[in-house]
């Protein structure tokens, strides 16, 4: 699960606007092609897709189509089937094989990610697997990679065992992992003699997160003078809250996760009035409208669609808009998007060679696009090395929500999470 720095748990929103789809959904290039309209940069026809006459490449998706992390299935979906019309040129096919997609719904469910993926791997025959929203599910699913020789590019799952403790040789990651929020945390506000207290919840969520962001941010020359640890369901911050005023930080960053948040609390005591900058991660756009109180912090941000400035971004917006309505990316599709075009990428490199075999050795150290800029699967635990961005939340009068303005970009080796496998 992720840091929020509420980005991320893998607890989603399920309020956020999107449209579920059915549970068991099969699709091929053409038909996420079908989808695309007439965007310059699409440049596939059907005609393209006909001639792919090759064995079809299976690729699984496993992702949470129902349940607490809908919202964010739907958006890697959304994008894995943009990405892949973007990596295939509209064509769905990579050297003469198409390429089809069966989708499956792991429910939020761990024991249900398991039946999927195994009906998966066993009755379709799947050559890639991709997914899971749930870094629960994920983490149940992982071992079926290594026990039917498969790679499984993991997206958007976060937790650092997936790609430490828990890793095998078929995972690669395209998503971050919860070690880079906090790296990316500290880079964006720590320096040398900076002093920060850190405030985060007393389980394993909070106190790895601040593990990681405290020595991350000492090894930049900052000092942390204070961390405090609430209780996970805490709703009185007070005592917490006048520690950190009477240990006067010049920042305050802040590791939370569900409804219990202690943004209005910090609100209510004043804490930025006092010098005091809060920091944290701003996540996906359905948790910015709950940030109004953060106005002004300086954080970090996985992605917002403002922020990258890339040709493979631009398409993004710009086809995402023309298929749903008008509706802007949001975090997990640009994920979906990354997915795709690795999966592709590594496609291509082997020459249509879909074994474990042959993909694993064409994707160690592979660099490939994404809609955040490019990023390498590192040789050592196959975990993507990406660019996350230093932003300040700023109100605009073109959105009604706290938006995210860039500061500046954390390249990928600075974001670089420690090798933990």
């Amino acid at each position: 699960m992720s840091l929020f720095f509420v980005l991320l748990v893998a607890c989603g929103d399920d309020d956020a606007d999107t449209d579920a789809a059915p549970e068991d959904t099969d699709t091929g290039g053409e038909t996420a092609d079908s989808e695309s309209g007439d965007d310059e940069g699409d440049s596939g026809d059907d005609g393209d897709v006909a001639e792919a006459t090759g064995d079809p490449i299976k690729i699984g998706i496993l992702t949470s189509q129902t349940g607490v992390l809908e919202a964010y299935g739907q958006q890697m979906i959304k994008g894995f089937e943009i990405g892949l019309d973007y990596a295939t040129d509209g064509t769905g096919a990579v050297n003469g094989r198409p390429i089809e997609v069966i989708i499956r719904d792991t429910q939020t469910d761990p024991q249900v990610a398991v039946q999927q993926a195994t009906e998966l791997y066993e009755n379709e025959e799947i050559d890639i697997l991709v997914g899971a929203a749930s870094s629960g599910d994920t983490l149940a699913v992982l071992p079926l990679a290594e026990v039917y020789e498969r790679i499984m590019i993991v997206e958007p799952a976060v937790a650092d065992a997936i790609t430490g403790s828990e890793w095998n040789p078929y995972i690669f990651r395209t998503g971050r992992n919860s070690s880079q929020d906090a790296v990316a945390g500290a880079a964006a506000i720590a320096g040398e003699g900076t002093d920060i207290a850190v405030l985060a919840p007393n389980y394993a969520f909070g106190l790895d997160g601040a593990a990681a962001f405290k020595e991350a941010a000492e090894a930049l020359g900052a000092n942390i003078v204070l961390e405090e640890f609430p209780a996970q369901d805490a709703t009185d911050f007070t005592a917490n809250i006048q520690r950190i005023i009477d240990a006067d930080p010049e920042y305050l960053f802040v590791i939370w996760s569900g409804a219990n948040s202690p943004w209005q609390a910090l609100q209510d005591m004043g804490v930025q009035d006092r010098g005091i900058t809060i920091s944290t991660g701003a996540p996906d756009i359905a948790a910015l409208y709950t940030m109004d109180d953060l106005i002004g912090m300086e954080g970090f941000s996985v992605y917002h669609y403002t922020l990258p400035d890339n040709p493979v971004n631009d398409y993004l917006v710009e086809e995402h808009m023309a298929r749903h309505d008008g509706e802007v990316p949001d975090l997990f599709t640009a994920g979906g998007m990354a997915s795709a075009i690795a999966a592709v990428e590594a496609l291509t490199n082997t020459d249509g060679d879909a074994s474990a075999d042959a993909l694993r050795d064409a994707m160690k150290g592979m660099t490939f696009d994404s809609p955040k800029g490019p990023m390498t699967f590192r040789p050592d635990d196959h975990q993507a090395l990406q660019s996350l961005f230093s932003i300040r939340l700023e109100e605009h009068p073109d959105y009604d929500y706290p938006l995210p303005v860039l500061i500046r970009e954390l390249s990928p080796e600075e974001t670089a999470p420690p090798i933990l496998n």
